[in-house]
């Protein structure tokens, strides 16, 4: 279990569910796959897929609507499993918290590991944060081999 804990650490898999907002968020969380950011030099992959992920990245708004939808893609996920909120819409609600369907911020709805400020954040801030996921992941890998739990959930 070692050597698969050290794997992926080393090329974390990436989730991003867009919650729904402007997209100005997205935009920059697709900018970080560009050449010019070139995130995967960091060995991270964006996939489509809740059960090979190791990184969730939730943007927008948390609504009624979506709720369900961003814990079972979070509940599908393999342990250790790590939650970034990136901008300033999926922290608080944002310039549409004050709507009727709005919940608030990602963390009324599943645990966050890691908050990116911004309307929007630079591409930078959005790497920072997903490399500080990684060191998240990590520590929780480290106590579950401590505790002597399975990895895989």
């Amino acid at each position: 279990m070692d050597i698969i804990s050290k794997a992926r650490a080393r090329s974390p898999w990436i989730l991003h569910f867009d919650a729904g907002a402007c997209n100005g968020c997205d935009i920059e969380v697709l900018a970080c796959l560009t050449p010019v950011y070139d995130v995967e030099r960091f060995g991270m992959m964006n996939i489509g897929n809740p059960k090979h992920a190791d990184i969730l990245l939730v943007t927008g708004t948390c609504n009624l609507r979506n709720a369900r939808v961003l814990r079972n893609l979070y509940d599908q996920m393999p342990e250790p499993k790590a939650v970034v909120a990136i901008g300033a819409c999926a922290l608080s609600g944002g310039v549409f918290h004050e709507c009727y369907n709005v919940l608030g911020g990602v963390e009324g709805i599943i645990p966050v590991d890691v908050w990116v400020p911004g309307c929007a954040p630079k591409p930078e801030a959005i790497i920072e944060g997903a490399v500080m996921a990684i060191e998240r992941m990590q520590e929780r890998a480290a106590r579950m081999r401590a505790r002597g739990g399975s990895e895989n959930g």
